[in-house]
């Protein structure tokens, strides 16, 4: 049987190395300048402390003798600047560096998420696993990438750094060393306790996080803001809001506090190996044993050296810390979809010519225990308009879905022209059926792109004026103020917002543009008014001419 510590240590390992070729590969260049720009951030203060002493020395023998080199003087004088402004050019350059790097990995792991959550089945929308998944990879995406790389090159920064402080103060004592070591280990235990456990509380808490995100959106979204008003639910919600904040407030500063009275024991700890350190070298440039210079440049690296190690500690449980939303996002990134493309898919028919047929269809969704659909069937002829009524809850949405391969049937299947669909390739057989949705999506662009959404390909103006006077919308978007060009919606600046039949009318639109061979309209006309429905279902007929149309409706049109 396998070790789960052993397990989960690969585990961790493998996710901070996928995460460094996933910096790596989102810009090579900038990664590498990167760890050139850290290694040299490393250096130059070590090299500045050891001039810093010659100088001091060259000061306190001068003085001593009572004379005054003036070449030497300049050299390291010359010297030390050279350092101080080679220093604050790469901390120039690295800020620098910071920026564009950020921008590449923040744009790298979004568009990721995006691919990823667009990739998924549907099936994963209906599990509030997935939502906490997704919560969990998506919430940090925007800030911790780059804390991951600053942990990254912060250890090779300060393992740089500290190797020269260690190789300065063994000159002097190792005990100095391994006091140092020792005081800094207690502060390192600590930081890797508090990451687990913050990490834990946040975690097990993701649905209380997600609930009162649920409630200030509701408080704030344009789509919910009627409603709540109509209803008078602002202070109903508020009070559910701020109570959940409360509760998350509560614990935070409750697990926040016992934590730090571990950070206090670790601070006293550090304070005696100052204390004890800051004696000996006392007593060793008393006694004479050390320079003054030895004694500034010893003082100055063990404080650096604290500093270093400080940093070496941050960027390893930064590095720990930011590994737990590593896994998170590994996590999400790891998903797959059930509902693929087959190996060697068959293609599409170019002309369907038997039709559609649902044979034999049960399905129910994903932890239902009741079946939406069992053992229905129906068959879509071409050039045929296909009507499905039914009540509420009859399925007749569901059909679509798995006729879009959205979901698949658990028994039964459905087939194209004899050839289930199972066996064409995915985009293909979603590239040749267009759809008109109940809960079609108000796209807040020009008329012109939300209709010509309807097929990305080259844009045909001839095609666009046609569906849009097929849906009756022509004669709205001709009294808007920029026509076809006019931006729909109230997210934008000059834009225009319509009315529910208006929307429906351009959501038509947009199906008509396809020149898919199947048509569905799912209640195509519920927000249009009597006239507007009428003018459509004179023009159906026409529509459905080498087409194969499938009319979902509640009633008899």
């Amino acid at each position: 049987m396998k070790n789960p510590a052993t397990n989960n240590w690969k585990s961790d390992f493998a996710n901070i190395r996928d995460s460094m070729l996933m910096m790596y590969r989102c810009s090579p260049k900038l990664f590498v300048a990167k760890l050139a720009v850290t290694a040299l951030q490393s250096v130059l203060p070590l090299v500045s402390l050891y001039i810093l002493k010659l100088l001091i020395d060259f000061v306190t023998t001068s003085i001593g003798a009572g004379t005054f080199q003036t070449a030497m003087a300049l050299r390291y004088v010359l010297a030390f600047c050279g350092i101080f402004l080679a220093n604050r050019l790469m901390t120039l350059a690295g800020k620098l560096v910071n920026t564009f790097l950020n921008q590449k990995l923040t744009d790298y792991i979004s568009n990721s998420l995006h691919q990823k959550s667009t990739e998924l089945d549907m099936a994963y929308y209906d599990n509030s696993d997935y939502h906490d998944t997704f919560h969990r990879a998506q919430q940090e995406a925007s800030y911790r990438p780059m804390q991951i790389l600053g942990s990254f090159t912060s250890i090779i920064g300060s393992f740089i750094s500290l190797a020269g402080t260690v190789i300065i103060l063994a000159s002097f004592s190792w005990l100095v060393i391994v006091v140092m070591l020792l005081a800094c280990l207690p502060d390192f235990v600590v930081k890797l306790y508090k990451s687990r456990k913050l990490y834990n509380w946040s975690k097990n808490h993701t649905q209380l996080f997600r609930t009162a995100n649920y409630f200030s959106a509701l408080l704030t979204n344009r789509v919910s803001a009627k409603e709540i008003r109509t209803f008078g639910l602002a202070e109903y919600f508020r009070q559910k809001f701020n109570r959940l904040r409360k509760v998350i407030r509560t614990q935070v500063i409750k697990i926040n506090m016992r934590l730090t009275a571990l950070d206090v024991m670790a601070v006293v700890l550090e304070t005696v190996a100052l204390f004890f350190i800051v004696f000996l070298l006392i007593r060793g440039a008393v006694v004479g044993a050390i320079t003054i210079g030895s004694f500034v440049m010893l003082f100055e690296a063990f404080r650096r050296g604290q500093s270093y190690l400080e940093s070496l500690i941050g960027g390893i449980t930064g590095l720990y810390d930011n590994k737990l939303f590593i896994r998170n996002l590994f996590d999400f990134l790891k998903l797959k979809p059930h509902i693929v493309s087959p190996a060697n898919p068959k293609p599409f028919p170019k002309q369907i010519l038997q039709g559609v047929e649902f044979r034999n269809v049960t399905f129910a969704y994903p932890d239902s225990p009741t079946n939406v659909l069992e053992n229905f069937s129906l068959t879509l002829k071409p050039n045929a308009i296909t009507p499905l009524q039914g009540e509420n809850g009859f399925g007749k949405t569901t059909l679509i879905k798995l006729l879009y391969r959205l979901y698949d049937c658990n028994q039964g299947g459905i087939f194209i022209d004899g050839t289930d669909i199972r066996e064409f390739d995915i985009f293909e057989l979603r590239k040749n059926i267009s759809v008109v949705f109940q809960d079609f999506i108000q796209y807040n662009f020009t008329v012109r792109e939300n209709i010509q959404l309807g097929d990305t390909g080259k844009p045909n103006e001839q095609r666009m004026l046609w569906a849009a006077r097929t849906s009756s919308a022509d004669s709205f978007i001709q009294r808007l103020p920029q026509g076809y060009d006019t931006r729909l919606g109230k997210y934008f600046a000059h834009s225009e917002d319509l009315s529910m039949g208006q929307w429906q009318r351009i959501a038509l639109a947009r199906a008509l543009y396809s020149t898919a061979p199947i048509l569905v309209l799912d209640e195509p006309t519920s927000w249009m008014d009597a006239k507007s429905t009428k003018a459509f279902y004179g023009e159906l007929h026409n529509i459905a001419q080498n087409r194969i149309v499938l009319l979902v409706t509640h009633h008899n049109d």
